[in-house]
């Protein structure tokens, strides 16, 4: 979590809620698991506990617009940002043939808007 936190503030990504006593950061899959997201820290994200909860298995595009909708404010670019980290990463080690499909797609989605 320190590394996530190091790379992308210490901030919710979905709601921008800082994290402190009160907020704990959790670890959120950009990539959900049950669509072949690898737990590698590019698949990775820090999430507060409601976000991580409520987001279920929802794509981070889908869940993104969800969050605007609610008057929540996910950082779009740290996403779109997160995705291309994760496409290099699995370009560098190969395999990852089903996640690669899912965040490129996604990929295009966010940077859609």
């Amino acid at each position: 979590m320190d590394l996530i936190l190091l790379r992308d503030g210490d901030r919710c990504c979905w709601c921008a809620t800082p994290f402190g006593r009160l907020t704990r950061p959790t670890t959120d899959h950009l990539v959900p698991r049950v669509k072949g997201g690898p737990s590698w820290l590019e698949n990775e994200v820090a999430a507060c506990p409601r976000c991580n909860g409520q987001r279920g298995h929802r794509s981070p595009t889908d869940w993104a617009t969800q969050c605007e909708q609610l008057g929540r404010t996910p950082d779009r670019d740290a996403l779109a940002r997160q995705l291309h980290a994760l496409l290099e990463a699995i370009d560098r080690r190969g395999g990852q043939r089903r996640a690669r499909q899912y965040a490129l797609a996604q990929l295009r989605r966010i940077t859609r808007g």
